[in-house]
């Protein structure tokens, strides 16, 4: 039977619960258990990924958020990272005969940006053209020294109305499972790898990205997170360099540049709500999330 933790989060994702039928007295004699077949991961990239640890459900906390012993504890703050424009050659790495670059650490050149400084270079920046139709930036949102941080893909509507990352349906479900491993959504840090929303909400273009490209640097820089998870396919190939697809990507631990922060791969909640069936991956790669910060 499903604990009620468990069965609230599969209700909050959209899943459909079979419970069985009661069976007459000869049926019930000659049932056997449920075999449930183990989930294989795919196998890690040699030096800069790590496999996933086995899906173990019943490990998941009950009870809210914040009032549970296994609760993300404070961060230890690092020596910061520098960032800059200005990038060092990418070490390459192969999986199945396709190429993942893995992501260049920040060169050491340029001072790191304060959190007021950079929200006000964020909110005047004009360097392309997605500023001409924004109501305003999207920064980020969370807290600023969280071990967790998301790097969704790009502001929509709502986003765009309130100045905060994740605030639609797409949203919701993201709380929802934040929930389900035992976080609230003000204990992690959101942001997107683009400020302004793009026209009508299409992908952003190569070039966007690369304009907002130090933002989110300096971003990671001073939050100094214990693990990056890339949200959806366009963050993920971003940060990866690399146009493998996200299935792909999924269920493994990168590397990201000389802090060697690691970096997960997972689907964006948008997603999940047009392809409902892909929810079951994604409580996987909950699972692995929070086995990587809780190891």
């Amino acid at each position: 039977m499903l604990n009620s933790f468990h069965a609230q989060y599969l209700k909050a994702m959209g899943i459909q619960v079979w419970v069985r039928r009661q069976l007459p007295t000869a049926l019930r004699e000659e049932s056997s258990p449920v075999n449930i077949a183990t989930t294989t991961l795919p196998e890690p990239i040699p030096a800069v990924i790590q496999k996933a640890a086995p899906v173990n459900t019943s490990e998941v906390p009950e009870g809210p958020p914040g009032n549970n012993a296994n609760t993300i504890p404070p961060k230890i703050m690092e020596e910061p990272l520098l960032a800059t424009a200005k990038l060092e050659p990418a070490q390459m790495i192969t999986q199945n005969h396709q190429s993942v670059t893995a992501v260049p650490a920040p060169s050491e050149d340029s001072p790191e940006l304060d959190w007021e400084t950079l929200q006000s270079r964020v909110a005047a920046c004009t360097v392309c053209e997605l500023h001409l139709k924004r109501t305003q930036t999207v920064f980020g949102v969370g807290n600023r020294q969280a071990d967790l941080m998301l790097i969704g893909e790009a502001p929509g509507a709502d986003e765009d109305a309130k100045g905060e990352p994740f605030v639609g349906q797409a949203g919701q479900l993201l709380n929802a499972m934040l929930y389900a491993i035992d976080l609230k959504r003000e204990l992690v840090y959101i942001t997107n790898v683009v400020k302004c929303r793009p026209p009508d909400n299409r992908n952003p273009h190569p070039y966007e990205i690369t304009c907002c490209h130090d933002f989110l640097k300096h971003q990671i820089a001073l939050v100094k997170p214990k693990l990056l998870v890339a949200v959806g396919r366009i963050a993920a190939h971003h940060l990866l360099s690399t146009d493998i697809a996200i299935s792909k990507l999924r269920s493994q631990r990168f590397e990201y540049g000389k802090t060697k922060i690691p970096l997960i791969v997972t689907y964006h909640p948008a997603y999940l709500l047009r392809r409902p069936t892909e929810k079951r991956h994604s409580w996987q790669d909950l699972q692995f999330i929070r086995q990587t910060i809780n190891p």
